[in-house]
């Protein structure tokens, strides 16, 4: 049974932190099985820095062999929890490879109680009965019944989120929240940088302002209420897949340290671009091309601290 995951992801204290990918990702991928390993490496980075949404916006001028569909498949599989994927996804062809995936191995997120008192956790509704109650396959042995909330209306192989209050014995309640952990969609790019929950708009690019501790430093207060920062694909940077001109840095350095635009002001978007700024997070790069992956993990780093 294949399950369609149509909620939006929640908020962490009061912010939303998303991340753009283009469906060209795998296109330098020799293979499948290689396609398959650079996602989970993805997925990985987005949940080691406990992203919120993980967005495939349209790239078909770079897409080869593998393109959105199996990008976006193998993203929302990745970022599935292990007990639900056999029942979420079955079997196919874009999955051949999924062994290679890395782990994500996401936290519990926990409400106020201890020893895992309150904590959320997906679940698939197995079946919903005549007395207000479903069954959930939420990781246990055999599927729970449990009360469905009068203002929700559940239907069987949909996704929910389980509050659970006691591990042993098991006792959890359904609750009317956004599914915990990384939620994978797609949109265009467009739409997914005017969403009113985007917080500050970044371009993570070589063509944009090397960070510095100066602009850390100036930056980390703005993207505590929130991010939206969007990758290009291999060979393929955002100017390209956007069709716009790369924005001109000067390289010369302010008295504070901080690096600004040829035009003025770094932080001036490029009006057809849609971005609040763009930024090189890996300055000074030792390697003639940074991989998509770890500029995630270069960038999200960055914009973890406080």
């Amino acid at each position: 049974m294949i399950v369609t995951v149509s909620c939006a992801a929640g908020k962490r204290n009061g912010m939303t932190r998303t991340v753009l990918v283009p469906s060209s990702l795998t296109r330098e991928a020799p293979d499948k099985r290689e396609a398959t390993l650079k996602l989970g490496y993805v997925a990985r980075a987005a949940t080691v820095f406990r992203a919120d949404r993980l967005v495939v916006y349209p790239d078909p001028g770079g897409e080869r062999a593998r393109g959105a569909g199996f990008v976006r498949t193998v993203l929302a599989y990745a970022a599935t929890p292990p007990y639900l994927r056999k029942e979420a996804w079955g079997r196919r062809d874009e999955l051949e490879y999924v062994g290679v995936l890395p782990p994500l191995r996401a936290v519990t997120e926990t409400g106020s109680g201890s020893d895992d008192s309150g904590s959320l956790r997906q679940g698939i509704v197995t079946e919903v009965g005549p007395d207000g109650r479903a069954r959930v396959n939420c990781g246990t042995q055999h599927p729970v019944s449990l009360l469905v909330p009068s203002e929700m209306d559940v239907q069987q192989g949909e996704r929910v989120t389980i509050r659970v209050s006691s591990r042993r014995p098991f006792r959890a309640r359904i609750v009317d929240e956004p599914l915990p952990g990384l939620t994978v969609t797609d949109a265009e790019l467009e739409d997914a940088l005017s969403r009113v929950d985007a917080g500050v708009r970044i371009a993570a690019s070589r063509h944009g302002e090397p960070l510095s501790v100066a602009r850390l430093d100036e930056l980390s207060p703005r993207v505590r209420d929130g991010f939206t920062v969007a990758f290009g694909a291999p060979e393929r940077g955002l100017p390209e897949i956007l069709g716009i001109d790369p924005p001109r840095v000067d390289p010369s350095d302010d008295a504070d340290g901080t690096t600004r635009s040829a035009a003025g002001d770094a932080d001036e978007p490029e009006p057809e671009s849609g971005f609040d700024l763009w930024l090189n997070t890996v300055p000074k790069q030792g390697s003639e091309v940074v991989r998509t992956e770890e500029a995630m993990f270069a960038t999200l780093a960055a914009l973890n601290l406080e």
